[in-house]
């Protein structure tokens, strides 16, 4: 049998297989999983529409006027130079005195005189700048942004990394890739793509193939479309530099690795399906050994996956301030592969798997009663 007619009926196998792997309801939640980000920076970004539209509006001030603003201004100063605020409220404040009582407590002493406090409200259509007032004296000044395109690109990456790659693609992988045969084995139908005209090596490819692009389309969709809604509400000079610099190189960085991930995740997951009865087991050893990645050693963290998906990330995942300093001591992050190293390794270590999973699928034996 020539390799062309074993590719034919590998693909012939693939389409019939594509339904299932698309709308199989046992995979039904890596739907949720793939869209649950965009839906997140969709309400992001309507939100960022809604407040845009709002502070347009009203009354605007150039930017350069509310920069120039400063703290012990008066407020009749302000509202001379900058006109009728947005928002103007005043009240009374009732001053107490702090003091010591023999006995150590605190307390409170109230005095006769009140504090005169004002608050107004500024913008520029892209920025609200919040101005209190204390007896006429500004005290404070509070810069709020319709939206930070530096600070949701952070995010973004963020999200991509720890959520999208460790998690949505991971358990996606696990719920397609799982279901090719072992689902197949529950259902009591394998048998029947058995009988089919084949070498298994050729069933096994055809599947595969249908997993992978099921994985492919349904996951990358997924993190273009968060890219998207994440871009959304952002316009101006700025955006325009973004585009026609990394802008799009980012985009298909990020497509990239969510394919290869699938592409990964899912050779492993298939192999485990044939090679083990129960593979949650080994999916939960897979899963802790990602999570702990980037505490191991350089040499331990270059077996991952996860180590070459983010050596293709543009951005480099974010770390939260509140982050415990031991825990920022302990992390160690080995230097990022590169980008041809990491598409490399990634696509050696999924021959090398398939291969495995080759020589399994040429043992399996059926036997429904010990399903």
């Amino acid at each position: 049998m020539t390799m062309s007619t074993r590719a034919s009926q590998a693909w012939v196998i693939a389409r019939i297989e594509m339904r299932r792997a698309f709308f199989s309801k046992r995979a039904f939640w890596v739907y949720l999983l793939a869209l649950f980000p965009s839906v997140i920076f969709l309400g992001h970004a309507i939100e960022v529409k809604f407040q845009q539209q709002r502070w347009a509006s009203g009354p605007k001030v150039s930017a350069a006027l509310l920069d120039s603003v400063s703290r012990g201004e008066t407020d009749k100063a302000v509202l001379q130079r900058l006109g009728e605020p947005a928002d103007d409220n005043e009240w009374n404040r009732r001053k107490y005195k702090e003091e010591r009582a023999p006995n150590g407590q605190r307390r409170y002493e109230e005095q006769p005189e009140l504090e005169r406090h004002r608050h107004m409200i500024y913008t520029d259509g892209q920025r609200r700048v919040n101005l209190h007032f204390v007896n006429g004296l500004l005290e404070s000044k509070n810069t709020r942004e319709s939206g930070n395109f530096e600070e949701d690109r952070s995010i973004y990456a963020g999200v991509f990394q720890y959520f999208y790659l460790r998690l949505a693609i991971f358990f996606g992988c696990l719920g397609i890739f799982m279901n090719l045969f072992r689902g197949e084995m529950l259902d009591k139908t394998l048998h029947f793509w058995f009988l089919f005209p084949t070498r298994r090596e050729v069933l096994l490819l055809g599947k595969y193939v249908a997993g992978l692009t099921a994985a492919c389309v349904i996951f990358t969709s997924g993190a273009l479309l968060s890219y998207w809604a994440m871009m959304w509400p952002h316009s101006g000079v700025e955006m325009q530099a973004y585009w026609q610099s990394v802008g799009w190189s980012h985009m298909i960085w990020y497509g990239v690795a969510a394919m290869l991930g699938c592409v990964g995740y899912g050779s492993v997951f298939v192999a485990a399906g044939l090679l083990l009865r129960n593979p949650i087991i080994p999916a939960a050893v897979l899963l802790a050994w990602e999570s702990i990645n980037g505490f191991l050693p350089d040499i331990l963290q270059k077996l991952s996956v996860l180590h070459y998906l983010q050596s293709l990330c543009p951005v480099p995942a974010p770390m939260d301030s509140g982050t415990p300093p031991l825990l920022k001591l302990l992390l160690n992050p080995a230097a990022p592969a590169s980008k041809a190293g990491a598409i490399l390794g990634l696509l050696a270590v999924t021959v090398l798997v398939l291969w495995a999973a080759s020589k399994a699928v040429r043992r399996l034996e059926i036997n429904y009663g010990t399903e």
